[in-house]
């Protein structure tokens, strides 16, 4: 996986794979324009899209309905430093009332998420800083 993140202008950058984009910016208050989600906002849509997969997978293959699904992830920035997420919450709605039994094994699908994985297991990371010469 590869996601190559270029620098628009002012706080803005536009971040693409596979043939798609999506713009980053900050909000007004943070002297951006506004013009897309924050970075920090992008990771809670990247853990509520992943759980929203592993959710509609569940209830398909158990022939129960999924329209109406919705999945509001919520987190709050820390005080403490380093800055960063934390009291991460996810809470899945749907329009049908689920027994006991689908609700623990829609609790245990959603779990193996591959966002909610890396975050219960923190990958190593590296950064590199390299020169790149300008075009000619």
């Amino acid at each position: 996986m590869r996601v190559e993140v270029r620098y628009k202008n002012q706080l803005q950058f536009q971040a693409i794979t596979r043939g798609h984009e999506i713009l980053s910016d900050q909000p007004l208050a943070n002297g951006g324009d506004d013009t897309g989600m924050t970075p920090p906002e992008w990771f809670l849509a990247s853990l509520g899209s992943c759980v929203g997969f592993y959710a509609v997978k569940y209830l398909q293959t158990r022939g129960l309905d999924a329209a109406g699904l919705s999945i509001d992830v919520s987190a709050q920035k820390t005080l403490d430093s380093p800055a960063r997420l934390d009291d991460i919450e996810i809470r899945l709605s749907l329009p049908i009332v689920l027994s006991d039994h689908h609700q623990q094994g829609l609790r245990k699908a959603v779990d193996v998420c591959i966002i909610h994985n890396t975050l219960m297991h923190p990958p190593r990371m590296t950064t590199q800083i390299a020169h790149t010469a300008p075009e000619a």
